[in-house]
């Protein structure tokens, strides 16, 4: 007899401002009990440091600490491993987020650089047909920015802006964070009541 395995997701945190929704969104998939192969830049431990206060000298006992109770498991990459299980398309997974997405990034998806652990899973999403998710954070956009989303958004990829709704009355913060969060959830098809949809 064979037990199917949880599925698991490839989460992207880079260094675009609005770190907490990475952290959010990996620490939803886990509380769901799903796998999340993380992959943060550079740049993105910069922005954790900077917006949350993480540690970034202790990198990995962040990661222990805040995702412990979770019950999904939680496998970091580090940005530089190329030969990482998510770099290769025989590795199976249920499709790539990056949240947030900065637009060095987002420039280097759509160009087909594969020139880090980053760009090369969001290259194997795309190469293998799997859901790819680009959150986007970045104001004001130029032409370049809205160019390369086009390429993206052409070839398959969901872009959903970080662009919150206000119908469902966010009380705070959190809330705000959620919406996005379950905006992307929405995409996959997971259930979870991160927001209040709306009814009419």
């Amino acid at each position: 007899m064979t037990h199917s395995k949880p599925k698991s997701f490839v989460v992207g945190i880079t260094g675009a401002s609005g770190a907490v929704y990475g952290v959010r969104l990996t620490e939803t998939l886990l509380s769901l009990g799903l796998t999340v192969h993380l992959v943060i830049s550079n740049a993105g431990w910069r922005v954790l440091k900077e917006e949350l206060g993480v540690n970034t000298s202790d990198r990995d006992g962040f990661l222990s600490e805040k995702f412990k109770d979770c019950p999904g498991s939680l496998l970091y990459h580090p940005i530089a491993d190329i030969g990482a299980s998510i770099a290769s398309g025989s590795f199976r997974v249920e499709g790539m987020i990056v949240m947030p997405c900065s637009m060095g990034t987002l420039s280097a998806i759509a160009a087909g650089t594969s020139d880090n652990l980053m760009t090369r899973a969001a290259d194997v999403m795309l190469k293998e047909g799997r859901p790819l998710v680009i959150v986007p954070r970045e104001t004001p956009l130029h032409a370049i920015h809205l160019e390369n989303m086009l390429k993206l958004s052409r070839l398959g990829v969901r872009i959903i802006p970080a662009m919150p709704a206000f119908y469902y009355g966010p009380q705070n913060l959190d809330d705000i964070v959620n919406f996005m969060v379950g905006k992307v959830l929405d995409s996959f098809n997971i259930e979870h009541a991160l927001f209040r949809r709306w009814e009419g």
